[in-house]
C-alpha cells in the first residue's frame, strides 16, 4: 500500500493541513498511522463526511485524548492520564520518584534537585512509559498483538541497566525463569506459545467486557513473558482495551497495591477480590471524567 503525507492529501482533497491532522486525530481515516510525529495516510484514504462533525459532542475518551494528543494541549485529560498512569503504575513496581518529580519529567524534561539518592533507571523508565501510554492511544483500536506487546516492553526499557545485561532481552520474551508473588511462572522456552495461545482465546471473544479484559490481564501476569517490566505492560494493554470498546478504564494507585496483588494472587479461587479494586480504580477514573466534564455510560 501506498502512503501519502498530511500536506499530499490536504491539496488532493482541498482542505487545509490542519484539518487532515484532526481527521487523523479522531480516526476518521482508516489506515492512517503515525511515524515519530508524521502521520502516514494511505493514498486510497476517502474523505471524511463533514456532517461527522455533528455528533462531535458525542466524542469518546479516546477520540478526546488522540485530539489532546496531538494538538499537545496542556492541564486536559491526556496530561491528567500521562502523570497519573506512569506515576503509579511505575511506583507499583518500586520507582522512587515522586508525584511531583514524575509531573516535572513530563511538564518540563527536567527533575527537581533533591538531597536524595534518585535512581537513573526510575528517570527513564518515567519518560519511557510517557511514549508508552502514546502507542496504546495510537493503537487503541487495533488488536493486540505479540508485535504490540514486544513494541510496549521495547519502549519501556530501553536505556535502562537492565538493557545492558546479557541475560535481558528488550522487546523480546525472558531467556531465564522467574517467579511473581512466589508463583511458579510460564517456563521461558513455553512463553511463545501461552502468549500466543492467550492472544487468540482473548481476540476472538465478541462483545468484550470489563471482566474480559481483568481476566486477560490475569493470564499475562501468570505467563510473566518478560524478565521485568510485565506489570507495567499488561496494565498498559489493559487501559488500552478500555479505550478501544469505551469502557471506563482505570488506574490502579499505591492506595489498592495490596488489594491488586490478593486480586491477582486469588484470581482462580475468588475472581471477585480483582474484580471489586479495578471497580474502585475506575470509580477515581470517573472522578478525573467528571471534572474535564466527559461524558461516559454509568
Amino acid at each position: 500500500m501506498n502512503f501519502l503525507s498530511v500536506a499530499e492529501i490536504a491539496k488532493l482533497w482541498n482542505v487545509s493541513e490542519r484539518s487532515v491532522r484532526n481527521y487523523c486525530a479522531e480516526g476518521r481515516i482508516p489506515g492512517a498511522y503515525l511515524v515519530g510525529k508524521t502521520w502516514m495516510i494511505p493514498s486510497d484514504a476517502v474523505k471524511p463526511d463533514r456532517k461527522a462533525r455533528l455528533t462531535s459532542s458525542k466524542k469518546t475518551l479516546l477520540d478526546i485524548l488522540k485530539i489532546e494528543k496531538e494538538s499537545k494541549l496542556k492541564g486536559g485529560i491526556y496530561h491528567k492520564v500521562q502523570i497519573e498512569l506512569t506515576y503509579n503504575s511505575n511506583h507499583i513496581e518500586g520507582s522512587r520518584l515522586t508525584h511531583d518529580q514524575t509531573r516535572y519529567i513530563y511538564e518540563t524534561n527536567t527533575i527537581g534537585l533533591t538531597d536524595e539518592v534518585i535512581n537513573v533507571d526510575d528517570i527513564v523508565e518515567t519518560a519511557n512509559h510517557f511514549r508508552c501510554i502514546d502507542l496504546i492511544i495510537d493503537k487503541a483500536n487495533f488488536n493486540i498483538t505479540e508485535n504490540l506487546i514486544k513494541q510496549l516492553h521495547f519502549i519501556l526499557k530501553n536505556g535502562t541497566t537492565d538493557s545492558r545485561r546479557n541475560w535481558f532481552v528488550v522487546g523480546n520474551y525472558k531467556k531465564l525463569p522467574n517467579e511473581v508473588g512466589g508463583r511458579v511462572t510460564t517456563s521461558p522456552e513455553k512463553v511463545e506459545d501461552e502468549v500466543k495461545s492467550l492472544i487468540e482465546w482473548y481476540n476472538n471473544i465478541k462483545n468484550k467486557t470489563l471482566n474480559d479484559i481483568i481476566e486477560f490481564h490475569y493470564r499475562f501476569e501468570y505467563i510473566h513473558p518478560f524478565q521485568d517490566g510485565n506489570g507495567r505492560v499488561g496494565r498498559l494493554l489493559m487501559f488500552k482495551e478500555c479505550l478501544k470498546y469505551n469502557i471506563v478504564p482505570f488506574i490502579i494507585d499505591e492506595k489498592l497495591k495490596m488489594f491488586y496483588y490478593r486480586g491477582l494472587k486469588e484470581w482462580k479461587q475468588e475472581k471477585g477480590y480483582l474484580i471489586d479494586t479495578c471497580l474502585a480504580a475506575q470509580d477515581q477514573f470517573k472522578a478525573y471524567l467528571d471534572y474535564f466534564r466527559i461524558k461516559y455510560d454509568k
